[in-house]
C-alpha cells in the first residue's frame, strides 16, 4: 500500500463525532495491522495518557448513527461493547503505547491526513472571507452606479454566485453523532 493510498484510506476514516475530528479503534487497528482488543487493551494500561480530549467511547446513539453512515464498521452493530474514538492527539499517543515500526509508519501518515484535513478547513475559511469581502464589494458598487449594471458587473456578479455555491458546497467531511456545546 503506497502512502498515497494509504493516506486516502485515512482521511475516508476521520469521521465528526462530537464537534471532533476522530478515528475509530477498529479502523485504527485494522492501519495498525494489531486485534482492536489488543489496540484497547494496551490502551487501558496506559490510560493515563488518554484524557477525554484524546479518546472517547461512543454512546449507544452515536455507534448506531456511525453503523448506519458506514458500511465497513457494519459488525458493530453485534459488539458487546462501544468503540472507542481518538482525536489527531490520541492517535498521535498511540504510538508511545504500540510501539512497533508499522505503528510509527501509520501514526506518521495519520497525523498527516489529520493536518492536510486542518489546512484544507483553514484554506476553505480564507476562501470564504475573501469572497464575502467581493460580494460587499460588488455589493457596494452597485448601490453606487444608480442601478446601472454595466456587463462588467454583471460578469462579476456570476462570478461571485460560482463562488458562492462552491462554498455552499464545501468537500465534505463525514458528521457523525451531535455536537456538544
Amino acid at each position: 500500500m503506497g502512502e498515497l493510498s494509504t493516506t486516502t484510506i485515512i482521511e475516508n476514516r476521520i469521521y465528526t463525532i462530537r464537534g471532533q475530528k476522530v478515528m475509530i479503534d477498529r479502523d485504527l487497528a485494522e492501519l495498525y495491522g494489531v486485534e482492536t482488543k489488543k489496540l484497547n487493551q494496551a490502551v487501558k494500561r496506559n490510560i493515563e495518557r488518554f484524557p477525554d480530549d484524546f479518546m472517547f467511547q461512543l454512546t449507544d446513539k452515536e455507534q448506531k448513527e456511525l453503523v448506519t453512515n458506514c458500511d465497513h464498521l457494519k459488525n458493530l452493530k453485534y459488539s458487546y461493547q462501544n468503540a472507542y474514538a481518538f482525536t489527531e492527539h490520541g492517535v498521535t499517543m498511540l504510538s508511545s503505547v504500540l510501539n512497533s515500526p508499522k505503528a510509527i509508519e501509520i501514526n506518521i501518515q495519520v497525523v498527516r491526513a489529520f493536518i492536510q484535513l486542518r489546512q484544507y478547513a483553514l484554506t476553505h475559511s480564507t476562501k470564504t472571507k475573501e469572497i464575502e469581502e467581493l460580494h460587499k464589494m460588488l455589493m457596494l458598487h452597485i448601490e453606487n452606479s444608480d442601478n446601472r449594471f454595466t456587463q462588467h458587473d454583471k460578469a462579476i456578479s456570476q462570478i461571485i454566485n460560482v463562488l458562492n455555491h462552491l462554498i455552499d458546497t464545501p468537500r465534505e467531511t463525514k458528521q457523525i453523532g451531535f455536537k456538544v456545546d
